[in-house]
């Protein structure tokens, strides 16, 4: 989160940078990022998963990693799953992924799916 900026508007500019390439995309293709973001990360939409400290192996004894993971379902796929992804920003690669137990993720991620599956009753 940049200094002074809220965590809704922080998710939205990380997923439109990391996962759309907005830095690079054109004013028409912007305006049309905003509009379909305000209806796919609304307010009603968000389910917060976990807020606060995270185990991470960043961490210091003077500093630490605090995250908040939140959850926006596409319960029919037709908002974000439609949407083209594309790596920018510093993502390396990024896809849309059957996830379960057995996939490999960075620090706690996992912990923070685990806990979606279960918010919806989905297979883990």
């Amino acid at each position: 989160v940049d200094n002074g900026e809220l965590v809704s508007a922080t998710l939205k500019r990380e997923f439109g940078e990391e996962a759309l390439d907005s830095l690079t995309a054109s004013k028409h293709e912007k305006d049309r990022l905003r509009r379909l973001f305000q209806s796919i990360f609304s307010n009603e939409k968000a389910k917060e998963v976990f807020a606060g400290y995270v185990d991470d192996p960043r961490n210091t004894d003077s500093a630490w990693v605090e995250t908040v993971a939140t959850n926006f379902h596409d319960d029919t796929g037709d908002s974000v799953g439609q949407l083209d992804l594309q790596s920018g920003d510093d993502a390396g690669h990024v896809q849309w992924s059957d996830i379960d137990q057995k996939l490999q993720l960075y620090a706690t991620h996992s912990h923070f799916l685990k806990r979606v599956t279960e918010m919806w009753g989905a297979h883990w």
